[in-house]
């Protein structure tokens, strides 16, 4: 698919990724009259996900319906959206930027906001009802699951944290040890667990009973099940930093993957590279991302318009 294509493939700025920040970064730069290209590969992390929430304004709004309007919004200042992947880019001053489809463009500025991939764990049945009743994020799901049978599936020691979050929401919690030892439970760990009602559950998650479409419980190597309705499990973040990696940018090792070392606006440690959402960090809800876009196509702006007026001599 492909909106408000030219022939000229010479860009003031690409963005790589069409949700929330490289929509947000395209969209100042419309605005702000730059001659701009969104390159979307259209497969958005939150897709199994009926609604999002916490974001002002667009609270319960389904993920497909957000983006629609916002290609929408770029498409009236005149920034073109081609459903593409970028496969390769390199950096001769400006930025070489080669699609899959065989077309090459080139930028002066060029936004990352590729986001990251969820690997989930690997429990028989969990992906099928991932987005649903198995969530990850208690402030993207957490009231719609208030009140609950919850459990909380381990699948790193930062899990515990999980487990303590989730008890704003519900009472009824149990943290399913799953693979992590109950030795990996510091004293504090079990402390906190204790204080705030959780039951904690040894033994390995074996599948999950689901009846008439709905999760009611999850099954134990032993055989044993235990009533949940809902199951937190977090996914494994795996940043989609290729292009980053591809043209030269420091990353920061986290626990939750490698990001770019950026500034505050977003700029990367390579001269007009710019991270934004999820492709710079792990933590970015969509609201996040969104404020992180806009944060890079006004500086991008600035940076081209300065950069420009440095070079008239007068």
């Amino acid at each position: 698919m492909t909106e408000n294509r030219t022939e000229n493939n010479t860009y003031e700025a690409v963005v790589v990724g069409g949700g929330a920040a490289g929509l947000s970064a395209a969209l100042v730069l419309g605005r702000a009259r730059r001659r701009a290209l969104v390159v979307d590969a259209g497969e958005p992390r939150n897709t199994p996900s009926p609604h999002m929430h916490g974001y002002l304004s667009r609270d319960g709004m389904s993920p497909a319906e957000f983006l629609a309007i916002g290609r929408e919004e770029i498409a009236r200042y005149g920034v073109e959206l081609v459903r593409d992947r970028v496969v390769d880019a390199t950096r001769d001053g400006d930025f070489s930027v080669v699609l899959a489809s065989g077309r090459t463009v080139r930028a002066r500025q060029l936004v990352i906001a590729t986001g990251l991939k969820d690997e989930l764990p690997d429990v028989p049945g969990l992906a099928e009802r991932f987005g649903r009743d198995v969530v990850h994020c208690p402030y993207c799901h957490g009231w719609e699951a208030r009140d609950l049978p919850t459990g909380v599936l381990a699948t790193s020691p930062l899990s515990v944290h999980q487990a303590l979050m989730v008890t704003q929401w519900s009472k009824d919690v149990r943290f399913f040890l799953h693979e992590l030892s109950e030795s990996a439970l510091t004293d504090d760990d079990l402390r906190r667990l204790a204080a705030a009602g959780v039951t904690v559950v040894p033994g390995k998650v074996t599948g999950l009973v689901v009846a008439d479409d709905r999760l009611t419980g999850v099954r134990l190597s032993d055989g044993t099940v235990h009533d949940r309705e809902v199951l937190y499990a977090a996914p494994r973040a795996v940043p989609n930093n290729h292009l980053l990696v591809r043209l030269g940018a420091e990353l920061r090792e986290t626990p939750f993957g490698a990001y770019p070392v950026i500034d505050e606006r977003g700029l990367t440690t390579v001269p007009g590279l710019w991270a934004a959402g999820n492709a710079s960090g792990f933590a970015e809800q969509v609201i996040n991302a969104a404020s992180r876009g806009y944060r890079a196509g006004a500086a991008i702006n600035g940076e081209l318009l300065m950069t420009d007026l440095d070079s008239v001599r007068v």
